[in-house]
């Protein structure tokens, strides 16, 4: 194996281990509820979540749920659920 790459190996284990480092900023993620699933999406900073009750109330539980998941990853001060 490159020695190159077993450096950039031991790095990313490095990384990984930090997780300061990440900073999520837009995704999606599918959220298996008690009655369906739902599709959350992040992005600027704010949940939003296809389940009536977000529709309506724009926070949900599924919404709190993954924001206290992902809080940690979450720019400061965006992770409140919205």
């Amino acid at each position: 194996m490159d020695s190159g790459l077993i450096g950039k190996i031991e790095k990313a284990k490095w990384y990984a281990q930090d997780h300061s480092r990440v900073i999520l900023l837009k995704f999606t993620v599918l959220f298996h509820g008690d009655h369906s699933d739902h599709a959350l999406t992040f992005d600027n900073g704010r949940w939003h979540c296809e389940c009536a009750f977000y529709a309506s109330h724009q926070t949900c539980s599924h919404t709190m749920a993954v924001d206290t998941q992902f809080s940690s990853m979450l720019p400061v001060g965006l992770s409140a659920p919205s």
